[in-house]
């Protein structure tokens, strides 16, 4: 396990750097939501996507008495916010590892169970504003798109590799894209020609892939492509399916989980987890709840919250959030 160490004495906390430009999405409903579980006690919570430290600056903030655990897997994001968190070094265990590591993390710290849990999923501020990390079509870049960038392939190396209905399956599943067939075969046409390497390359074939009337009305033509290729490099569903079920298991009883997702397939996911788990598995037509079969969690919010206007205007990140909070109400009883 990677741990981040606290920075010198009078580094800082981020300001002047991307921690100063970071604006957290729905802090003051993350931090109201975790308080039940973690106010007025030695409690522990897990941000098991750290970023840039944000929220876990304002739990700290909140409650003297916290220890926080935070995970990610992008090096610079782990740098910033340790910077960032550097007041609050002693009560802090910053660790370089993708949130699926969750259960191994916690074992190793001693940790068996936690209070809270917090995802703030999708790519980061730091991820979006570094220009040399290929996350955004609006600027020319290497096609990187890694959140790690010591390991795994890149977005071109996908893009130059991968057969033709491979590539095409990628862009159906994780972009949503209706175009992906047209748009992976005009990629396989184009990297015979040339390898691709920069995102503007693959911008330009876009506009040429996806028919002129669907511009006009769904948006920007590389959305989707983009949002493919970063989920596939990064494995991100993969890591979310691992990483919920073990997040829920983590948790005490009175313990809270909240999630911020961006986009429908992750908040698919976490629904699918949260609502199996808030869901008796008493034989429906029995007339009693049996012992050990009853929800193990309550739902907090009424499906998923979105931002507010106010919020939208401070933060245009906040505009796709989808917020679902849960707390563990029993240990979990016997399985389906």
């Amino acid at each position: 396990m990677e741990r981040y160490p606290s920075p010198p004495s009078g580094e800082g906390d981020g300001s002047g750097s991307a921690g100063a430009r970071h604006v957290p999405v729905a802090l003051s409903r993350v931090v109201e939501l975790l308080a039940p579980a973690l106010a007025d006690r030695p409690a522990v919570v897990v941000d098991a996507t750290l970023g840039l430290g944000g929220h876990a600056a304002a739990l700290l903030a909140a409650h003297p008495q916290l220890t926080l655990v935070g995970l990610d897997r992008d090096r610079d994001a782990l740098a910033v916010a340790t910077r960032r968190l550097a007041a609050y070094a002693g009560r802090t265990h910053l660790v370089h590892a993708v949130h699926d590591r969750l259960t191994d993390v916690l074992g190793e710290l001693g940790m068996p169970r936690v209070d809270g849990v917090l995802f703030d999923l999708g790519v980061s501020s730091l991820q979006l504003d570094a220009d040399e990390r290929g996350f955004s079509y609006s600027r020319d870049s290497d096609l990187d798109m890694r959140m790690d960038p010591t390991t795994g392939p890149t977005a071109a190396e996908v893009l130059n590799t991968y057969p033709v209905p491979a590539l095409a399956r990628v862009l159906r599943e994780y972009g949503e894209e209706r175009f992906a067939g047209r748009i992976a075969s005009a990629v396989g046409r184009r990297r015979e020609k040339a390898p691709f390497r920069r995102s503007a390359e693959l911008v330009e074939l876009l506009y040429e892939a996806v028919p002129a009337a669907s511009r006009r009305t769904g948006g920007h033509p590389a959305k989707r492509t983009f949002q493919a290729l970063r989920i596939e490099v990064n494995g991100e569903l993969d890591a979310l399916t691992a990483a919920i079920p073990d997040a829920l298991d983590a948790l005490a009883v009175g313990g809270r989980i909240v999630v911020l997702a961006y986009h429908s397939l992750e908040d698919r996911i976490v629904k699918r987890e949260l609502v199996a788990r808030s869901t008796s598995t008493s034989p429906v037509d029995l007339p009693v709840e049996l012992p050990g079969h009853g929800p193990e969690l309550l739902l907090l919010v009424r499906g998923s919250e979105q931002a507010g206007e106010d919020e939208i205007g401070d933060n245009r990140r906040a505009a796709s959030v989808r917020l679902r909070a849960a707390e563990r109400i029993r240990d979990r009883g016997p399985q389906r």
